[in-house]
């Protein structure tokens, strides 16, 4: 009754674009209740740009400077806000400065020396409260960027800011849609997971209809928030592209991978792949899942009929051995047949 429609439910949505790496998260797929999702790479393209360079009235620097600095220090950095810093650098003639000393400060930003003094570049908080240094001559840039739905990241040093810039990652096309889809599949609620701020997170989320928000989250918060979520609603999917999002994959009743964006850790960690890159084959992916048990139950109810069927009837003298015998193997038959309605898509 089961081994026929999960390998066929396996088969369809391989065709289909979702690699399900068995059938027991097939099983988990059709339980799932609440659906996490990262934001970058995931409801976005992953591909950001830098929208505005914003130079503080307390500091006597030029734009170009700001933005040569910035581009210097994210040069050696992979992270993918730090490499739209370094494009829009190129694609504006700007030289990045020469640096040493660079650090990446994991879910903060970066530091690097120059000209003998340590310059800093990342979110608002570090510094305010890693560096003590106060922001009230940019802070009403930063909230009306972050009120936009943009990133915003400021440089300078552990005395004053020296600029902001601002990044937008642009929302996939299909997201408002497939946000839709995964409430129409049976998901009680869709949850955006960011490392962003609190007030670009809800521009987001406002925009894509999503029921809840996390946001100024560092990569151990996310497995926190994934391992609160399953407690609080039972079974959790949680969707992600990068290797931030590996640990929250795997403390996930599903793991799901944005394929084609998706690193090789995240690939690796996931239970489920969207191989299309396309995030309406989530929505998919759990309407198959559901489809699956359907039939499953389905084929249980009918196995379990028949042979009671066949034992009263054997017992009470109705159903001569070869009879019963020829009924199962023709409801055997019948039960595979259901089990292959799995692979259409």
């Amino acid at each position: 009754s089961i081994p026929i429609t999960l390998v066929a439910s396996l088969g369809t949505g391989a065709r289909q674009g979702v690699l399900i790496k068995g059938g027991v998260y097939v099983e988990e797929l059709a339980k799932v209740k609440v659906v996490a999702m990262d934001k970058t790479g995931t409801l976005t393209r992953g591909e950001p740009e830098v929208t505005d360079v914003i130079v503080s009235r307390s500091v006597a620097r030029t734009r170009e400077q700001i933005l040569a600095i910035a581009a210097g220090i994210e040069r050696r950095s992979e992270h993918p806000l730090a490499r739209a810093i370094v494009r829009h650098a190129e694609a504006e003639r700007v030289a990045p400065v020469e640096i040493n000393d660079f650090r990446a400060l994991t879910g903060a930003g970066a530091s690097a020396r120059l000209n003998g003094s340590t310059v800093y570049i990342g979110n608002p908080d570090l510094f305010q409260s890693r560096l003590g240094v106060a922001l009230e001559s940019v802070w009403d840039d930063i909230n009306h960027l972050q009120g936009e739905g943009k990133t915003v990241a400021v440089i300078g040093d552990e005395k004053a800011p020296w600029g902001l810039i601002a990044i937008r990652d642009n929302i996939r096309s299909n997201a408002a849609k497939a946000i839709d889809a995964l409430h129409a599949a049976g998901a009680q609620k869709v949850v955006m997971l960011t490392g962003d701020n609190e007030r670009t997170a809800q521009a987001i989320a406002r925009e894509l209809g999503i029921d809840e928000i996390y946001a100024d989250l560092k990569p151990e918060d996310k497995v926190t928030k994934v391992r609160e979520l399953s407690e609080r609603y039972g079974h959790v999917a949680m969707v992600g592209d990068g290797v931030n999002d590996a640990p929250a994959l795997a403390e996930a009743t599903v793991g799901i991978a944005m394929g084609a964006a998706g690193t090789d850790v995240a690939l690796e960690t996931a239970d489920v792949a969207l191989m299309a890159d396309d995030l309406e084959k989530l929505a998919y992916a759990l309407k198959l899942a559901k489809r699956n048990q359907s039939v499953v139950n389905q084929n249980l109810a009918l196995s379990a009929l028949v042979i009671g069927a066949l034992v009263i009837g054997a017992v009470a003298g109705v159903f001569t051995l070869p009879i019963a015998v020829l009924g199962h193997e023709i409801s055997e038959f019948v039960v595979i047949g259901s089990g292959l309605r799995m692979l259409k898509a």
